[in-house]
């Protein structure tokens, strides 16, 4: 297993007050790597985040599904989170205190001026953000995604990636976790000066299969440990590369 061996975000603003304010300890916007050990911490160092947003869809669905994951990462990649979510606003200067950050819903999304900017400030900035259309999604995010990066188009990442090649393999990458439209699943990612800032799983709804055993009963355990496996992969890349 690849170890995760530390965590650089880079200084995008000129002025050091500002600084001062993104780079927290344990933010994720600091001047200095911390180093994320694959052993077991005795007080949680970091937490994951979900996005909310603006425009009426709902944000706030899967909710067992960050906690779930958090759980299976700190047990199989001996990572250091919270236990509980932190849910954070697009246009928050607490968005920078994430590592990971985790987008879904079913319906419109819409962001302003001031939350595209703060957006594109926290991904250039290092850090991650994974958009999982729990469907009807797609037609909303894209639009909104292509605010906050209009030079760049999503991408879909082959199945050799190192995303699927994580702790956990997986040749033929992005797994179906949940059906809707009988499409196979994809993985989009923004890609900014090499670096995947945002990934988009689409036509998989990974995060339904984080969510509590017995939440749709026609998933079966197998699916639901494939998805932990997919989302923590998740983590491990977002964390090293």
């Amino acid at each position: 297993m690849r170890r995760v061996e530390s965590y650089k975000l880079k200084v995008i603003s000129k002025s050091n007050a500002t600084k001062k304010h993104l780079f927290p300890p344990f933010g994720i916007v600091t001047l200095c790597s911390f180093i994320l050990f694959l052993t077991s911490f005795t007080v949680p160092s970091y937490r994951m985040a979900k996005l909310k947003y603006s425009g009426g869809g709902d944000w706030y669905a899967d909710r067992t599904a960050l906690p779930n994951l958090i759980a299976f990462c700190n047990a199989n990649l001996k990572t250091n989170f919270y236990p509980e979510e932190s849910i954070v606003e697009v246009g928050s200067k607490e968005l920078f205190n994430y590592p990971f950050v985790y987008m879904t819903g079913h319906g419109n999304v819409v962001f302003g001026d001031q939350e595209v900017k703060n957006l594109r400030q926290y991904l250039i900035g290092g850090g991650f953000l994974h958009i999982d259309d729990n469907y009807g999604l797609d037609k909303f995010i894209r639009p909104q995604m292509k605010k906050v990066f209009p030079e760049l188009s999503f991408v879909e990442l082959p199945a050799n990636h190192e995303l699927y090649n994580q702790k956990f393999k997986f040749p033929a990458g992005l797994p179906k976790i949940h059906e809707h439209d009988n499409k196979r699943p994809q993985g989009f990612a923004l890609i900014y000066k090499g670096r995947v800032v945002c990934y988009y799983t689409f036509e998989c709804d990974l995060g339904n299969g984080w969510e509590d055993f017995g939440t749709y009963p026609e998933d079966t355990q197998e699916t639901r440990t494939k998805a932990l496996k997919m989302g923590a992969n998740l983590v491990q890349y977002a964390l090293i590369q």
